[in-house]
């Protein structure tokens, strides 16, 4: 199978996509499906999401939000 070419240039190399879901937090750090991630919602998993941001060296986060639960995982950042 023929790798796609990435069709939206990179602007910010070390920032990442939050959506912020009642039940899991979806996280893309690049462009790359299989670094997708997905996490709880509950602080060990915010512990071990601010872990996996930290591997990448991320060090801006837009977040997306239908509710109030970015709330928590904001103060967590």
């Amino acid at each position: 199978m023929q790798k796609k070419e990435l069709s939206l240039q990179s602007v910010h190399p070390h920032a990442a996509g939050i959506d912020v879901g009642s039940r899991s937090h979806f996280i893309a750090v690049d462009q790359d499906p299989e670094h997708l991630s997905e996490f709880g919602v509950y602080t060990r998993d915010h512990l071990l999401l601010i872990e996996h941001l930290r591997k990448f060296e991320i060090t801006t986060v837009a977040m997306e939000s239908t509710g109030s639960y970015w709330q928590t995982l904001f103060n967590a950042l």
